[in-house]
């Protein structure tokens, strides 16, 4: 019983393999497996799970389920040409070349195996041409790069860039690193020449992108601590070129190898967690290092950012991020606490202290329990308490403003520092100081204090008259605009409830005129300006206020050139701003019946501002796109910096929906660099902000030509978002967008369409045609007519024991002519590729025949021209069909049809007839007709 159910799900796996449902067909194959088949059936299973590997694209595998079929069976044939497939994609041709000349020594006539053993063969003599011609290149152009003769000369600059481009390609990067390359980019490093250490830097990270045991040699040759000293240094092109090869290390220590020399790797004895370690424990140590530039210690936070928390919370290893806790919370604590031109502190720039937040931040969102979180807040409450007691004063200011740090990272951590026994007292005493620099931690501390809901009661209470006072008698515009922002976000404690003020009416709209003005007075230097669009992100909630800002085109200009200053804490208030403005945040209208509720039980309800309502906020879009904000935007997107959160980029995502929501505005939009910058905000962020990024595509793709839209490459990189919004936690809108928008990717190219099917958008599509809403299940249809133009959705119709054929006959003779338009379109376009599709059409229902008589009787001539392809096709494959059609009133239809006007559907239906009279089913008239 059990060698039978091996057989039976064995067979299964082929029908799903024949689908194209690879890994139902691999689940087939591992159950068979375990049910104990015998030697030989289990070669062929292994063999079989290879295939599916394969065509799944995960080769490592193929490879390794094929040498377990040869284990079986050394004279497995298809099992040997399966794994010299798999071998060839690993780029290990020499192995690859020893299966193929196998296959053939067993099967010497097999033409495939003849071609593929040409193929390989001249890919190996390339190989070998391409690496003896680099051999004297690298040598060459290390001779030049090292020569102190060349200095600085034209010659040199060019070596520094070829030796860079080798290092780009993997034969390349191999050949300098067996060329003794490392210790000779070491030497490069050594002469401390800006132009030759980037040079190095560039080519080490081609050395070491996705191969862990070329990474381990040159940390290893180089050393870890040298690596990441080269962060430190004052130049701020090559830190940003030694962060980028400490990101590479670090993937490729993470990812291991993904392509590359494998069969070298056994070589080294690698173990990741501790390599790992070691790079986080350097840049740990380098935060609090004396004499690094404040650039290199913003790079150093930028890496931890990315490198240590969890990139999904399904990952239940959050070992990394606990140690880093242990061992560097008080080193990060230290850089975010750190005042800028203070003597004796560390060198930090204007952003130190928010990447510091964000690494603060992503750290406690890590940690999985009470006990983990805890620990967290008992490390940082010590801290604060070291400074803050027997310090004296310059203690108290650094406790404070690690407390700031803290509030603006994980706010839980930071209100409770703020409860620490003498903290708030402290703050409000220092906002009184006579020193500017005292006052401006403390303001700056009383103002993200305000703006946590468990703060601002008490604020509002005492703070207020405070913050009122240092407004109106500060003689220092750095204490007042800040003093400005706090009463800003006490007075937008209501958010977009238009019952709920905090302050006398106008107040808000004195407040962020005040705040314009700043804004646009380039005398003040950015960091001060920064803090009015601080407090206009609070102020935006009212509608009063928005309507004003939107129509001041020198403060939006203001806003616009702020975003793209060096100033990058700014983004966050920036994007925040603009949602207010476009009304894109999350709202959802009252249900009446709950609101009388309400009323009758005397409970507040919000009320939405009059200048809330769509006319007012489509008016404010256009204003803000002839404004130039697309272009603004765009620059943010581009940003290399920890401050662009995936929070932030959700904001820019809900703002560039707004955008594109009129048909007429997606041209400006496109045109401003609009699609390019969607791409990453639709690839990297929160759920919601991928989605609401993916949708925005989707409108851009259905209005406008994709190919002018997304030139080049990047039209490739829209299909796996536009893929995402099928899913079925997506709206209806989201997945009638998607299925329109990928509809216009399927008819451009067969490349865009395998793009599709790789992304298994298929059987999502094919679910969507089932859908009662006629417009989602049009929109599914038509995308499956222009998927049917690929040979892997035609072998799916052609596959026994499936109604995907049935759906499509059916639908061709419902009443919406749209969807009978797509179906038709699709027979026609099927029954073209697959002749052998016609005679199955009389077998999926009984009513085949009077459908296409409809098609055919249709007023709408698009129709009739489908409905006569069809038609014809059915003729030309097969005399029997063609005689079924000729006994009925078909040949009657077609008769009326051929003699019409010359069009497509008069030709396609005289064709008909002439391949009926070549049949001998009917007989023309004497006047040949």
């Amino acid at each position: 019983m059990t060698a039978s159910s091996a057989e039976q799900l064995r067979k299964d796996g082929n029908e799903l393999f024949k689908c194209g449902d690879y890994e139902g067909a691999l689940a087939a194959y591992t159950q068979a497996l375990s049910l104990g088949a015998t030697p030989q059936d289990q070669a062929i299973l292994h063999r079989n799970r290879a295939a599916c590997h394969l065509k799944l694209e995960d080769y490592s595998k193929a490879e390794s389920e094929a040498s377990k079929a040869i284990e079986k069976d050394g004279g497995d044939v298809k099992a040997l040409y399966r794994r010299s497939q798999a071998l060839e994609k690993l780029g290990r041709l020499d192995q690859a070349v020893l299966d193929l000349k196998r296959c053939v020594s067993l099967e010497p006539k097999n033409k495939v195996f003849q071609e593929s053993l040409r193929n390989i063969g001249g890919q190996i003599q390339e190989k070998v041409r391409y690496m003896s011609s680099t051999d004297a290149k690298v040598e060459q152009m290390f001779q030049i790069l090292l020569d102190p003769k060349e200095k600085g000369t034209e010659k040199k600059q060019k070596a520094s860039q070829n030796l860079v481009v080798l290092a780009r390609e993997d034969a390349g990067a191999e050949k300098i690193f067996r060329s003794n390359g490392v210790q000779l980019l070491q030497c490069l490093l050594d002469t401390g020449e800006t132009d030759l250490m980037l040079a190095a830097l560039r080519t080490l990270v081609g050395i070491c992108s996705e191969h862990q045991s070329r990474t381990v040699a040159t940390l290893s040759v180089l050393g870890t601590r040298r690596v990441v000293s080269i962060l430190g240094v004052e130049n701020q092109a090559v830190s940003l070129a030694a962060c980028h090869l400490l990101q590479v290390m670090f993937d490729a220590l993470k990812e291991g190898v993904k392509k590359g020399f494998r069969g070298k790797e056994g070589a080294i004895i690698v173990d990741p967690a501790r390599e790992l370690k070691i790079l986080i424990s350097n840049l740990l140590e380098l935060l609090t290092e004396v004499g690094v530039s404040g650039q290199g210690r913003d790079n150093a936070l930028t890496l931890l950012i990315k490198m240590v928390p969890r990139k999904s919370p399904k990952d239940p290893n959050n070992s990394l991020t606990l140690w880093v806790i242990d061992q560097g919370l008080k080193k990060i604590l230290e850089v975010g606490g750190s005042l800028p031109d203070a003597v004796g502190d560390l060198t930090v720039t204007a952003n130190s202290r928010m990447s510091a937040s964000i690494l603060l931040s992503k750290l406690f969102d890590d940690l999985k329990c009470d006990a983990e979180r805890e620990n967290f807040h008992r490390l940082c409450e010590n801290y604060i308490r070291s400074w803050f007691e027997g310090q004296g004063l310059a203690g108290k200011l650094r406790a404070i403003q690690t407390v700031s740090c803290l509030l603006q990272g994980p706010c839980d951590a930071g209100n409770r520092a703020l409860e620490l026994s003498g903290v708030m007292e402290s703050v409000i005493a220092l906002c009184a100081s006579e020193k500017e620099e005292e006052q401006l931690v403390a303001v700056e501390a009383l103002i993200h204090a305000a703006g946590k809901a468990k703060r601002a009661s008490f604020i509002t209470a005492n703070g207020v008259s405070l913050l009122k006072d240092l407004y109106k008698s500060s003689e220092r515009d750095s204490i007042r605009i800040r003093a400005l922002v706090g009463l800003c976000k006490l007075g937008s404690a209501g958010g977009t409830d238009f019952s709920m003020k905090q302050f006398a009416e106008g107040s808000t709209l004195k407040l962020a005129k005040q705040c314009r003005k700043w804004l646009c007075n380039d005398q003040i230097d950015a960091g001060t300006r920064r803090w009015a669009v601080e407090g206009l992100a609070y102020l935006t909630f009212d509608a009063d206020v928005k309507e004003e800002f939107v129509e001041d085109e020198a403060a939006l200009k203001a806003l616009f050139q702020l975003s793209r200053s060096e100033e990058r804490s700014v983004l966050f208030a920036v994007a925040s701003a603009l949602v207010n403005c476009t009304n894109t945040y999350d709202y959802e209208e009252p249900d009446p019946k709950m609101v009388e509720l309400a009323k009758y039980a005397k409970q507040h309800v919000p009320e939405q501002h009059p200048k809330d309502k769509p006319s007012f906020v489509r008016a404010r879009v256009k204003r803000l796109l002839a404004a130039g904000v697309v272009s603004a935007m765009t620059c943010m997107v581009k940003t290399e910096s920890p401050v662009l959160t995936n929070s932030c980029r959700e904001l820019l995502s809900r703002v560039f929906l707004a955008l594109v929501e009129e048909v007429e505005d997606r041209g400006t939009v496109v045109a401003q660099g609009g699609g390019k910058a969607l791409l990453p905000l639709a690839l990297e962020g929160t759920d919601v902000g991928q989605t609401k990024a993916a949708q925005a595509l989707a409108k851009l793709t259905i209005t406008s030509n994709p190919e002018m839209t997304f030139p080049g490459e990047r039209i490739y990189e829209v299909v796996r978002p536009l893929v995402s919004l099928l899913h079925l936690n997506c709206s209806g809108l989201q997945n009638f967008e998607a299925l329109m928008a990928l509809t216009n990717l399927a008819g451009i190219s067969e490349r865009l369409r395998q793009k599709i099917l790789k992304e298994k958008a298929v059987p999502m599509i094919e679910g969507y045609m089932f859908e009662e809403h006629e417009m989602i299940r049009r929109a599914a249809t038509e995308c499956m007519c222009n998927l049917a133009m690929s040979k892997e959705v035609q072998d799916l119709f052609e596959a026994e024991g499936n109604d995907r054929l049935k759906l499509l006959v059916l639908y061709s003779g419902e009443d919406d002519e749209l969807l009978r338009r797509a179906a038709a379109g699709g027979l026609a376009m099927l029954t073209s590729m697959r002749p052998s599709l016609c005679s199955r059409i009389p077998q999926v229902t009984t009513h085949w025949l009077e459908i296409l008589q409809a098609l055919l009787l249709s007023p709408n001539q698009e129709l009739q021209h489908r409905g006569t392809v069809v038609v014809l096709n059915m003729v030309e494959a097969s005399k029997e069909i063609a005689s079924t059609l000729m006994e009925s009133e078909m040949l009657e239809i077609l008769s009326v049809l051929a003699k019409g006007e010359e069009s497509p559907v008069t030709r396609a239906a005289a064709a008909c007839l002439e391949k009926a009279v070549e049949y001998r089913l009917i007989q023309p008239n004497q006047d040949r007709e």
